[in-house]
C-alpha cells in the first residue's frame, strides 16, 4: 500500500493519509491531510459507495489537495484536508458510525477540521461532535453550507459572463445545470438547488439533468428547468455549464462535444486530469477552476473555527467573484489556462507562509 499510494498520480505531497477501519461500527473511511502550512487541514466528509478501495484513495487525495488551493484563495487561516467514509448514505448511516469517525477525527490533535460534504449533513455532524471538538456545520451553528456555496457560485459565473461577453448580466443566457439534487440522500445536491434559485431570478434560462428523475422533476417545478437526458446536457448549446454533481467529467472524450462558452459549477474535481484545464482553454471555452468557485462553503463553516458572524460570510461569499476575476485576467495576460492561473496563485499563497514561518 505504501509504494502504492506514493506512486500514484494524485499523490501531491500530502503531509499525512490516515485509514480508520472499526468493523463493529461499519466505518471503513480515509482522512488525508494535504498542508497544514496555513492552519489546521479543513475539509468535508465526502460518504459514498465507492467500487474500490483505490477509488476512495484517488478521491480523497485529489480532493483534500484542491481543498489546501481553496483555502490559500479564500484567504482564511487553514490547510486543506478531506475525509471518504466508504459506505452508502443511503442505506449505512448510524450514529455508530460517526462516533466511531468522531473518535478517528479526535485522534489527530485537531490537525483537521471536518464538516458536511456530499453524503453527509448537518445532524451527522452532531454524532461526531459527541466525539471530538474539531467538527463544524452544526446545526444552530454554521449548519447547512450549501446556500452560501450556491450564492458564490453564482457570483463566479457572473465573473466569467463579465469576463467572455463583456457583462456580468445573465438575463436569457442560458445555463445548462448538472446535477438538481438527489432527493433521496440527504447531502447530495443541495448547492444545485440555491443556484438555480439565483440563475432564475436573474432570467436565466436553465437546462438541467440528473439520474434522478424526481430531482429533475422537481427542477422543472421550482426553477422553470428545460430537463435533458444526462448523456445530452454536455452536448447542449449553452453559454455556461455548470456541473454540480461528482467530479471527473471534463476529459478528453466530454471536451470534444461541449458546446458551452464557459465552465462554472459547485462540484470537486471536474478536471479527470490536470491537463484538461489546458485543453478547455485551447478549445475555447473559459473553465473557472471549481475550487475557486465553489468556495463559498468555506467562508460559512470557517466562522465556526476561526470567528465571525453571517453578515461578514456573506460578504466574503460576494467577494468571490473579484477571485474570479482576478485569476481570468491573470490567465489572459500570462496567456495560460485559468486553472494554471489559480494553482499558480494558490501555490504562491503557501510558499509565502512557508517563507514567513521559517524568518
Amino acid at each position: 500500500m505504501t509504494g502504492a499510494l506514493f506512486d500514484t498520480e494524485a499523490f501531491d505531497g500530502h503531509e499525512e493519509v490516515h485509514f480508520f477501519h472499526d468493523a463493529q461500527a461499519g466505518l471503513r473511511a480515509i482522512i488525508a491531510l494535504h498542508s497544514t502550512v496555513l492552519g489546521p487541514a479543513g475539509g468535508g466528509i465526502r460518504m459514498w459507495p465507492y467500487a474500490s478501495d483505490d477509488l476512495a484513495l484517488r478521491d480523497v487525495l485529489r480532493l483534500s489537495k484542491a481543498m489546501t488551493f481553496k483555502m490559500a484563495l479564500a484567504g482564511v487561516a487553514l490547510g486543506g484536508g478531506k475525509s471518504v467514509i466508504i459506505a452508502d448514505p443511503a442505506r449505512d448511516k448510524s450514529e455508530a458510525l460517526f462516533r466511531a469517525f468522531g473518535r478517528a477525527v479526535d485522534s489527530l490533535g485537531g490537525r483537521y477540521i471536518c464538516a458536511e460534504d456530499v453524503g453527509t449533513t448537518p445532524e451527522d455532524m452532531v454524532h461526531i461532535d459527541q466525539e471530538t471538538d474539531h467538527v463544524v456545520g452544526l446545526p444552530g451553528k454554521s449548519g447547512d453550507t450549501s446556500p452560501l456555496t450556491g450564492r458564490g457560485i453564482f457570483r463566479a459565473i457572473e465573473a466569467a459572463a463579465r469576463h467572455r461577453f463583456g457583462s456580468d448580466d445573465l438575463n436569457g443566457r442560458r445555463v445548462a445545470v448538472q446535477g438538481c439534487g438527489n432527493v433521496a440522500v440527504q447531502g447530495c445536491g443541495n448547492v444545485a438547488r440555491h443556484l438555480m434559485g439565483y440563475l432564475k431570478d436573474a432570467g436565466a434560462a436553465i437546462v438541467a439533468a440528473d439520474i434522478s428523475e424526481t430531482a429533475a422533476a422537481r427542477a422543472a417545478q421550482e426553477f422553470g428547468a428545460e430537463i435533458v437526458a444526462p448523456d445530452a446536457l454536455l452536448a447542449v448549446d449553452a453559454d455556461v455549464l455548470a456541473p454540480c454533481a461528482l467530479g471527473g467529467i471534463l476529459d478528453d472524450a466530454s471536451i470534444l462535444v461541449l458546446r458551452a462558452r464557459i465552465v462554472c459549477g459547485g462540484a470537486n474535481n471536474q478536471l479527470a486530469e490536470d491537463r484538461h484545464g489546458r485543453a478547455l482553454h485551447e478549445a475555447g471555452i473559459l473553465y473557472v477552476p471549481d475550487y475557486a468557485a465553489n468556495s463559498g462553503g468555506v467562508f460559512s463553516a470557517s466562522r465556526e473555527a476561526l470567528g465571525g458572524g453571517e453578515a461578514r460570510a456573506r460578504a466574503q461569499v460576494d467577494g468571490i467573484g473579484d477571485t474570479v476575476g482576478r485569476i481570468l485576467e491573470r490567465a489572459e495576460a500570462d496567456g495560460t489556462a485559468p486553472s494554471e492561473a489559480a494553482d499558480a496563485i494558490a501555490r504562491g499563497v503557501i510558499a509565502a507562509a512557508k517563507d514567513a514561518s521559517i524568518q
